[in-house]
C-alpha cells in the first residue's frame, strides 16, 4: 500500500527531529511526489535544504509553499528567512532584498487580516 503524503510527512519529521535530514529530505521529497500541492512539506524542504546548504533548493520549495499558500502571512515570512538564510549561505545581496520584499507581503497580509 502507496503511503499518503501526510505520512511521508510525518516520518520526515520525526527523521529531522533525529537530527537525520538526507534521510528527512527524502521523505518530505517523496511527500511532495505524492501530493505536489502540499505546502508544509515544501516548507519542510526549504527549511531542510538550507540547512544542508542547499539554498537553491530551499528558496525553490519556499516559493513553492507561498505560491501554494498565498493569502498566509506566514508562508512569506517564512519565505524571508529562507531567503536570509540563503545570503548568509552565499553572499549573494540579491537574496536581501527578495527577504525584505518577502516580509513586506507578510507585513501587508497581516494588516488586510
Amino acid at each position: 500500500m502507496a503511503e499518503n503524503a501526510h505520512d511521508l510527512y510525518n516520518q520526515g519529521e520525526k527523521l529531522k527531529d533525529e537530527g537525520k535530514l538526507p534521510e528527512a529530505i527524502e521523505k518530505f521529497e517523496q511527500a511532495v511526489a505524492a501530493d505536489e500541492s502540499f505546502a508544509l512539506a515544501h516548507f519542510a524542504l526549504g527549511v531542510a535544504y538550507g540547512k544542508v546548504g542547499q539554498h537553491d533548493l530551499a528558496v525553490k520549495h519556499a516559493e513553492r509553499a507561498c505560491q501554494l499558500e498565498p493569502q498566509d502571512p506566514f508562508s512569506y515570512t517564512a519565505l524571508s528567512v529562507t531567503y536570509q538564510r540563503a545570503f548568509a549561505g552565499t553572499q549573494d545581496r540579491r537574496y536581501i532584498h527578495m527577504a525584505e520584499d518577502a516580509m513586506a507581503r507578510a507585513h501587508a497580509l497581516q494588516a488586510g487580516m
